[in-house]
């Protein structure tokens, strides 16, 4: 799969190969938010960028998980991943199988570089289609609830909080739900 969305930026399926490029921008990505509460916190550091690598490493090789990065001229500057809601994955064997229930979008990072680029627009519009495609009846995410410029990107986009889930009981966090009906 690839889609070519602007001049020169173009949406394909992530492969192990581009591990490292997605590890580092997600550790760029979440230094730069992050920073705006906490600016002494080193974000950036090695070890933050090992556990970022060792979580995609997981996401890419995982059999339910769908990767996706977005290359501008040929570099790698954005990345997202989905998956069944996890009340969605299991099936017993034998068991035919169910229509798709709500997607998990598990990932959506943009190197800060291109923040504002329509970078995070092109991933979400390929993974809109391709849930769509598949049948999923709603997406569903988790957002870090201080992260306000994400908050506010998937508000523009029609996301809204899940009504039937309040924020995280330490407030870290916001679950969001579209509708894809």
């Amino acid at each position: 799969m690839r889609t070519d969305t602007r001049p020169g930026l173009q949406v394909r399926a992530a492969t192990p190969a581009d591990l490292e490029a997605i590890a580092a921008l997600h550790t760029r990505a979440r230094a730069a938010y992050a920073r705006a509460r906490v600016p002494d916190a080193p974000f950036d550091a090695p070890a933050e960028h090992a556990r970022r690598r060792a979580a995609w490493e997981r996401t890419l090789a995982g059999e339910d998980t769908r990767s996706l990065c977005a290359e501008r001229d040929g570099t790698v500057v954005g990345a997202a991943s989905y998956r069944p809601h996890r009340r969605h994955r299991a099936r017993p064997a034998g068991a035919p199988p169910a229509a798709p229930g709500p997607v998990t979008l598990h990932q959506l990072q943009v190197d800060p570089g291109h923040w504002g680029t329509g970078v995070g627009r092109a991933l979400h519009t390929v993974c809109l289609h391709a849930w769509r495609a598949a049948g999923h009846s709603r997406a569903v995410l988790e957002v870090l609830w201080h992260n306000h410029r994400a908050r506010a990107f998937y508000t523009c986009l029609g996301w809204r909080p899940d009504p039937d889930r309040g924020p995280a009981p330490d407030a870290s966090h916001l679950t969001l739900v579209l509708p894809l009906g």
